[in-house]
């Protein structure tokens, strides 16, 4: 995971939630984190890390802060912690 990977993955946990991550960013964060991405109809991206599932929606801006909040829960039901991933 390169160092700008860390800090996208860092502002997936920032407090308050971050609503400017572009998506072309956190694809790549999951990515590095071992995730597979599925795209399946209707800008939907499938994301599967650890045996766990969910579903995003592919836009061409920035995350909203629900998008966020979703991918954050996801990858704390998937053990992943920003503190294994210092910047």
């Amino acid at each position: 995971m390169n160092h700008h990977d860390r800090k996208v993955l860092h502002a997936f946990f920032a407090h308050p939630v971050t609503a400017n991550i572009d998506f072309k960013d956190a694809e790549h964060a999951l990515t590095a984190l071992g995730a597979e991405l599925d795209s399946k109809h209707g800008n939907k991206v499938e994301v599967t890390l650890a045996g766990q599932k969910t579903m995003l929606h592919r836009n061409h801006h920035s995350l909203s802060k629900d998008d966020v909040m979703q991918i954050r829960k996801f990858l704390e039901g998937c053990g992943v912690t920003v503190e294994a991933f210092p910047i």
